[in-house]
Parts: structure tokens; C-alpha cells; sequence
């Protein structure tokens, strides 16, 4: 018998509406039960493609003597952190002030009546392994110290709840704390990040870091790093390593070793966008290396056969795992993008084999679980030979050649991958609903590289997805995040608004003359700052109707594997200053940066984002030209420039290139014109 969760329209929860815990969704009428039967609420947070998530699902929330503990000892609640990214943020933070760390799926318990956390965890096995206790000792562990411990448990909540209120009252700034000096500070500390020697650790994208030390590689100040080569270096690992799906292209979510070569197989549709924008960027930058174009060109290939929708918006995942035959009970992680030894022999040529040996770590032990993922051992641009080897490899994963494959339906949930007749291997399942952040990092994305490359199937693609917002995600006059198949979900949050302007804001930068994006962008950010403006500088996550089941009201603006809202918000609103000469937006941006100016000081590889945007404060530049002279600089990397069409000036000038408040004389030529923007 299917739980509350059977009706709900994440994929994620769906995936536990089988579960014989009775999961309930978050809403009133769960909270007012665990308040009346007086039971603590177990809260699991997690995302359908999260691998963790997925054994957990598979192994303790499907044991029978644990539901019905859990049943009669708690009120168990799930949510789909995409969803709810407020709610998640909240307990993730309460999870690494008990335990130290954190991660998905985030498990954690609470007082039904303050829904303060007091005890949480990761993933719990069903029986003591891995270092850690059996879920239902723990379920009884906590039982027993919530009816046995009542002193106890205040003292852990008022400690928790003083310590998550804290976390919201930010430092009074000095009033002439935005320096140079704090610019330079923050993007050495950050750029010492990407730089560090992982020891042995997992390897991720870290894009927010990587792009604000490519951004600062263009200022002189002293540094112990050389910034354009660990720039370069980054997207080398991302573009040559085990990370990138050199057969079906698109970005992997992170490897879990040091050396790029191993990933954790799951596809979100952020790090795409994140890793296509940095990577065109590096390439406006000088860094011609093939490998990035490569990656990029089958990155957009993979979305447009995979993961965009009819009416053109984009999926947000794809499983780390899948299924080899339809009897499995359980995925295998990465089955769908690994490659036997046995089997290459069998599908390649010895010639063939060969030549990819001499590109790919290829060898018969593998370098995961015995099967081969492949890595280039080096860059540059690959033969014509191993085109057609490529070709041969996707034809085994997907049925057929690339070229023959425009698009590639998704299995939108276990049942449908195991039923349906593929023509090759099964795919991972797809969550295809649409999130507008993560939706508006790959527009960012494809508008970069149309603007670097000139490829119109880029513009297309983001243009299409951008109109799809604006004209679907609006409902009684409010912006909402979410898009299950047409339903519109969920009010949206400081990054839908945030991210979906930055968009808007590109698209108009990469292609001038569209100057419909600035107005769109306009009145998405009057909204934004109607309803989550802070008067303590900055925006809150959601506005505050919306607030009511939430502890605390965060202003996010530590980067995780997506830049944080604030420093992304305050970005747009130096650029909107600019390109409007609406000078309120810029005291908006001083008051922000003001308001989280400690945490630059104190902080600074917490809030690469913040950063970049102090660099847009203090060093922005609009560039007025003729649409002609400004398509000459579109593929140039100017990174806190904006451009504006003026085709009213003189024969004689190129263009004006204006500085913070002040304009620099005309130029009378294009190398001028770059030489004063440069």
C-alpha cells in the first residue's frame, strides 16, 4: 500500500511512495499530527539522483521492522531538497554544527512543536557497518532520549536554535570596508582552493571558485599563484578527465578521486551550465585548447537529445545509476557509460582499439570495478578516426549513431527504464522537471559560448528555455521555481530570481542587440526586490509569506556547488546600474556588499560569488558602440563590461568605454576601444 507520497509530483518522493514507511510530505497537516501525538519528527532530505539517497531507499527505508518503528515512534517526513532548497539549508547547516559534516541524504530529527533539530546524520545503514550504527538502534537510541532526557534536550535545542539565529546576524561593516585591498585578498585565498592538492580526496568542479580566479587573472596585484595557468589547469581536468562523458557528452557530478578519473556517474544540469560558461570563458580568455570546444559542442548535443523538453526548457538530472537488465532488482552505479575490455574488443577494430588506447586509459583491469571509464591522457584535437570510434561506442549505448539521434526519450522513473524496449543499453532515470536556477545557469551557459563560438543552435536553445520562463512561471502575479509537465510548483527563491536575471542579463550581453532581455530582466528584479529585499542589505531565500514553517530567515551567501544567491543578485545589480543609468541600484549593490562585508574579510573562501561581485562594484565597465563594433568584442574576455548599442555617435568614434561614473575620452578606433577596456 503506497504512503502519502504516491500522489506527489517529485520524482524523488515518488521514488519512496512504496516505502512501508508511512512518509508524509512537508505541509501543515503533518506538522499539526506530530504536534498533537506529541512524536518527533524524523526529517529526510535527499535528490532523486543522489546515489546515497537511493541505497538508503533501497535498504533501511524498505525494512519492514524499521518502518514500523518509525511508524509508531515518529512522524517521518521527506522532502526533495530541490524542492525546498530553504528547508534544506536550514537543517544542513544544524547537521554540521552537531556532527562537523555533512551531505545527502541529510537525516535529522526533530521537536515536533519548534521543529528545532537534535540529533541527525547521513546515510544509516540497516545493520552497524561502515563505521556506523544500524538505523534502528539509532531510531530507539533517539526515542529513548527524547521521553527520558527532557533536560537534556532543551539544553541541545536552545544551544542549536541560539546558534542557527546567530548564523542571520551579520557584522556592522566599516563604511570603507569595500577596498581593493579586500578584492585582492579574496581572490588569492579562493584561487588557493582550486590550487590545493586534493590528497587524495574527491575532485569537484568548484566553478564558483575557478571563475572568480580566471576573473582575477586580468588584475596586477602580488600573488603566489600563477592564476591563468590553475585557470587552465581546471579546465583541463574537467574537459580531458573521467569527469566528462567523452561518448554521450555532458559533465558527470564530481570524481571521487583526486586524479578527474572516476566520477559519481549522476548528470545535473548545473554543473553543465557552470562548466559551459567557464569553459567559453576560458577560451575568450586565450586558452584554445580543442578539448574545451569539444566538450562544449557534445555537451549541447547531449541536452538537446536528452534533456530538454518539447516546449523547451531543460531536465534538471540524470542517475548516477541504471539498470543492465530489466529482471534487476536494484541499478548498478555507472553501468550505462562503462566499457568492458572484452567488450571494446568485440565492437572495435585492433587499429581502433589501439588508437584509443594510445588517447584513453584503456586497459583490460579497468580503472572501475574491472571496466574502463574513459579519461584523455592528453588535449588537443582528436583524429578522424577516433571520431568514428566514438561513433561506434554511442551506437552500442544508444542503439544508433549520433548523427542519426536528434533525441533520445527519457525514462522518467524505474518502471519505464525496465519496461520499455531500448535499442541499447538502459538509460539512467531523467527527473525531468524543470527548476528555474538551475534552468537559467545552463541559459547562462549557452549564451557564453554562442557569444565566444557564433553556434545559433546555442542562441536557440537558451532562447527558447528563457521565453519558457517568462511566459509559464508566473501564476497570480508571483514567480514560482518549479515546472512538473505544465504544473507550475513552488514559489520561487532568491536564487530562481537571482540566477534567472544573471540569464537575462547574459543573453542581452552576448547578443546586444536583444535588448528585450534587459527589459525582461528589469521587471523580474523590481519583483525581487519588492518581496525578498533585506533592509539589512542583501535578499532573504524566500519572501516572508512564505516564511512561516521556516526556523530562521537565511540570506544565503556561501557558494556550494551553485553560486549563492546574494553574491549573484548583487553582481546584476551593478550591471543593471550601468545599462539603465538607474543609480539605485547601485546604492542596492554598496548596501549588500556592505552588509556582508565582514564575511569577505573573515571569510572569503566561503563566498567566491560575494567577490565576484565586489570586483562588478568596483571595476565595472559599459562599452556604448555601434551593434557592428560590439559584435567585435562579444567573443572577447571582458568579464565585468556590459555593452550598450549606440548608433547615434559621431562618424568618427568607435565607441565610449565609461568607468564607474566617469567616461574615458572616445575612441577612434577598435584597438583604442579594447585597449581602454582591457
Amino acid at each position: 500500500m503506497s504512503n502519502h507520497l504516491a500522489q506527489t509530483q517529485s520524482l524523488y518522493l515518488r521514488k519512496h511512495a512504496d516505502n512501508p514507511i508511512d512518509w508524509w510530505y512537508w505541509c501543515d497537516e503533518a506538522l499539526e499530527i506530530a504536534q498533537r501525538e506529541n512524536k518527533p519528527i524524523f526529517l529526510s532530505i535527499g535528490y532523486s539522483s543522489c546515489h546515497w539517497c537511493t541505497v538508503m531507499e533501497g535498504e533501511a527505508f524498505s525494512d519492514k521492522a524499521i518502518a514500523n518503528y518509525l511508524n509508531t515512534n515518529f512522524l517521518p517526513i521527506k522532502v526533495d531538497r530541490e524542492e525546498r532548497p530553504d528547508l534544506d539549508s536550514i537543517y544542513m547547516q544544524a547537521l554540521q554544527m552537531m556532527t562537523g559534516q555533512g551531505g545527502w541524504p541529510l537525516n535529522i530529527f526533530l521537536t515536533p512543536q519548534e521543529l528545532i533539530p537534535f540529533y541527525g546524520g547521513t546515510y544509516f545503514p540497516v545493520e552497524p557497518r561502515y563505521g556506523r550504527p544500524g538505523f534502528l538502534q539509532v531510531l530507539q537510541s533517539i526515542r529513548r532520549f527524547y521521553d527520558v532526557e527532557k533536560a537534556k534536550l532543551e539544553t541541545v535545542t536552545e544551544e542549536i536554535m541560539e546558534a542557527l539565529s546567530s548564523s542571520t546576524m551579520l557584522p556592522q561593516a566599516a563604511t570603507d570596508s569595500l577596498t581593493a585591498q579586500l578584492l585582492y585578498q579574496g581572490i588569492e585565498a579562493n584561487t588557493g582552493v582550486i590550487g590545493a592538492n586534493n590528497l587524495g580526496r574527491p575532485s569537484f568542479p568548484m566553478i564558483p571558485y575557478a571563475a572568480l580566479a580566471l576573473q582575477g587573472s586580468r588584475l596586477q596585484f602580488s600573488s603566489r599563484y600563477n592564476r591563468q595557468e590553475l585557470c587552465q589547469k581546471r579546465g583541463e581536468d574537467l574537459a580531458l578527465g573521467g569527469i566528462y562523458d567523452h561518448v554521450g557528452g555532458g559533465f558527470h557530478r564530481y570524481t571521487v578521486d583526486a586524479t578527474w578519473t572516476v566520477p559519481h556517474f549522476e548528470k545535473m544540469l548545473y554543473d553543465n551550465g557552470l562548466i559551459m560558461e567557464y569553459l567559453a570563458n576560458l577560451w575568450s580568455a586565450g586558452v584554445k585548447e580543442p578539448a574545451f570546444k569539444r566538450a562544449i559542442a557534445l555537451t549541447v548535443q547531449w541536452l538537446q537529445r536528452e534533456m530538454t523538453a518539447p516546449n523547451g526548457y531543460f531536465y534538471a538530472a540524470q542517475d548516477a545509476d541504471n539498470f543492465t537488465t530489466p529482471g534487476e532488482k536494484e541499478p548498478e552505479e555507472g553501468a550505462f557509460y562503462v566499457w568492458n575490455y572484452r567488450e571494446l574488443e568485440k565492437i572495435l577494430t585492433s587499429e581502433e582499439l589501439e588508437e584509443l588506447q594510445e588517447q584513453f586509459t584503456i586497459t583490460p583491469d579497468g580503472n572501475f570495478e574491472g571496466k574502463n571509464v574513459l579519461q584523455r591522457r592528453r588535449g588537443g584535437v582528436l583524429s578522424d578516426n577516433l571520431k568514428v570510434t566514438r561513433d561506434r561506442l554511442f551506437a552500442v549505448r544508444y542503439g544508433e549513431g549520433a548523427e542519426k539521434i536528434a533525441t533520445f526519450p527519457p525514462a522518467k522513473n524505474n518502471q519505464e527504464a525496465k519496461t520499455r524496449k531500448w535499442p541499447g543499453r538502459i538509460p539512467p532515470v531523467t527527473d525531468t522537471k524543470m527548476i528555474v536556477a538551475w534552468n537559467s545557469l545552463m541559459i547562462s551557459g549557452l549564451g557564453r559560448a554562442y557569444g565566444v563560438f557564433g553556434d545559433e543552435s546555442y542562441w536557440e536553445l537558451a532562447n527558447c528555455a528563457a521565453q519558457f520562463i517568462l511566459e509559464q512561471q508566473w501564476v497570480n502575479g508571483r514567480f514560482h521555481r518549479l515546472n512538473y509537465d505544465g504544473e507550475v510548483a513552488v514559489l520561487a527563491q532568491s536564487e530562481d530570481y537571482a540566477l534567472f536575471i544573471k540569464a537575462l542579463l547574459d543573453l542581452q550581453s552576448n547578443k546586444p542587440t536583444a535588448i528585450n532581455w534587459l527589459e525582461n530582466a528589469i521587471q523580474v528584479q523590481k519583483e525581487f526586490d519588492n518581496l525578498l529585499w533585506s533592509d539589512q542589505g542583501g535578499y532573504y531565500n524566500n519572501a516572508p509569506d512564505r516564511s512561516k514553517d521556516l526556523l530562521v530567515q537565511e540570506r544565503s551567501y556561501i557558494d556550494n556547488a551553485t553560486p549563492a544567491a546574494n553574491g549573484v543578485a548583487i553582481a546584476n545589480l551593478v550591471r543593471l546600474a550601468l545599462l539603465t543609468e538607474n543609480l539605485a541600484y547601485l546604492e542596492r549593490a554598496e548596501q549588500g556588499l556592505k552588509a556582508f562585508s565582514v564575511v569577505l574579510e573573515k571569510s572569503p573562501t566561503a563566498c567566491p560569488s560575494l567577490l565576484t561581485a565586489l570586483d562588478w562594484y568596483r571595476n565595472a565597465t559599459l562599452v556604448k558602440a555601434s551593434s557592428e563594433h560590439l559584435h567585435e568584442l562579444v567573443s572577447r574576455y571582458f568579464p565585468v563590461t556590459v555593452y550598450r548599442v549606440d548608433n547615434e555617435l559621431p562618424a568618427n568614434i568607435i565607441g565610449i568605454v565609461c568607468e564607474q561614473l566617469s567616461c574615458l575620452e572616445p575612441a577612434h578606433s577598435l584597438e583604442q576601444l579594447i585597449a581602454q577596456i582591457g
